[in-house]
């Protein structure tokens, strides 16, 4: 059988894991093990999943990864997400759908110092569902803002989705975390219009807040203060070379921990819980990685995805044509199975097309992220949803589907806007780094 052929079988093989229960880091592992075995052999199959599983495991550049997802855990218990709510609610809570606008604004706020989508849904889906069943919100629409707030969480730097792109693809974290920043800003300002626009069809949808004078707007951005000095610690860091990024990633789990410490929020059971859970999550990732950087070596060695690129660079059909098919495959095989997991899969086979149909990199990761993100709130799969559910069991999974089903058009309208206008993604980069 040849290389080609082989790849094929290999992918179907794997995804045929996936359907048998397998985790997603294991099916990538083992049907690149076999895939390696046949095209090479035995011997050479096993050396790649020794020194493979070991350079994952202890590269240094993937450290990054655990130490931003600390930050995020000693931000959540040191109570930032509580006070960055509040600040929100003060200045958009009197305007239509003001408490879920709060909400996706609050959600932005956590994503500057979180970088995980569903650890900003869990955390402020926390916050968040109390007051609005307390203020009479449609069920649908809370829960729907609360779980497509918590997509910010990997389009927002700094971005674990980011991460484990620039280390697979081998791009500069700091020029992918700057060029997320206005897409970011761009889809939250979407959302909250999306809300307005709602709630002034339907006021039922979401009531009207108290009004707040501006004095009292301007006292409550002290609780705003420390996530930005975070986020200018991390991303300013890195911009002046003060750092690189895994010592940016230390140094904002150290300010997170230090604002925990002087708040009195931190004991020693929280902090032990934090550090639990960033290795148990960083596990996960850094397994994911593993799998497929060891799965992208049997599609080198099969040629697959270069073949596939020259293909796709030889059709008579517009380059943008072939990427539309793409983001398509993105948004149904996310919708299918956990985003991270497909993105980390299908990345070796079309990132080289990118590259052959000519588009910058970095303009393509970014892109890439947000479709991707949309796949955590579109079913069957939607972790995020679930998430709401879970934290909310009473409201069942179609109503928050439908309320995260007001927001999609938000997605599109991004997507578009950076496809039309590529300086909402490269212009921040460029004019910082040339």
């Amino acid at each position: 059988m040849d290389p080609l052929t082989a790849a094929v079988i290999g992918l179907a093989v794997m995804f045929l894991f996936m359907l048998l229960g397998m985790p997603i880091a294991f099916a990538m592992l083992l049907a690149g093990v076999l895939g390696n075995a046949y095209l090479l052999s035995v011997p050479a199959a096993t050396h790649l999943l020794s020194t493979n599983v070991w350079e994952q495991f202890s590269s240094y550049g993937l450290s990054v990864i655990p130490l931003f997802v600390l930050m995020g855990q000693f931000a959540y218990r040191a109570g930032m997400t509580e006070r960055l709510y509040q600040a929100a609610y003060k200045w958009v809570g009197q305007y239509p759908g003001g408490l879920a606008g709060t909400t996706v604004a609050a959600c932005a706020g956590f994503s500057a110092i979180c970088g995980s989508n569903s650890a900003t849904t869990a955390t402020m889906g926390t916050i968040a569902l109390p007051e609005m069943r307390r203020y009479g919100y449609d069920r649908a629409l809370s829960s729907g803002a609360i779980a497509v707030g918590g997509t910010l969480g990997v389009v927002i730097p700094p971005s674990v989705v980011m991460i484990v792109i620039a280390v697979q693809t081998e791009q500069s974290l700091l020029r992918l975390f700057l060029a997320g920043i206005v897409p970011g800003l761009i889809l939250t300002a979407l959302f909250l219009l999306t809300i307005v626009l709602l709630c002034l069809r339907d006021p039922k949808l979401g009531p009207l807040g108290p009004v707040t004078s501006l004095a009292e707007k301007i006292r409550a951005l002290s609780g705003v203060i420390e996530a930005l000095l975070l986020f200018a610690l991390v991303i300013g860091g890195l911009y002046l070379g003060w750092f690189t990024p895994t010592e940016a990633g230390a140094a904002g789990a150290f300010g997170a921990l230090a604002i925990g410490l002087v708040r009195r929020k931190l004991t020693w059971a929280t902090i032990q819980l934090s550090i639990v859970e960033s290795v148990r999550i960083s596990a996960m990732v850094v397994l994911l990685i593993t799998g497929a950087v060891l799965f992208g070596r049997f599609l080198t060695v099969s040629r697959l995805p270069f073949e596939l690129a020259d293909w796709a660079a030889a059709l008579p059909v517009p380059p943008a044509a072939i990427l539309v098919v793409v983001l398509l495959i993105y948004l149904v095989g996310g919708a299918l199975m956990d985003a991270l997991g497909f993105l980390v899969v299908t990345l070796p086979i079309f990132f080289p097309l990118a590259a052959a149909l000519g588009y910058d990199p970095i303009w393509y990761t970014i892109v890439l992220t947000v479709v991707t993100t949309m796949g955590a709130i579109t079913p069957p799969v939607g972790v995020n949803v679930f998430i709401v559910h879970g934290l909310a069991p009473d409201i069942d999974i179609p109503t928050i589907f439908r309320g995260v089903a007001y927001f999609l058009l938000a997605f599109v309208l991004c997507i578009a806007l950076m496809w039309v206008f590529p300086g909402t993604v490269l212009g921040l980069p460029k004019a910082l780094l040339g």
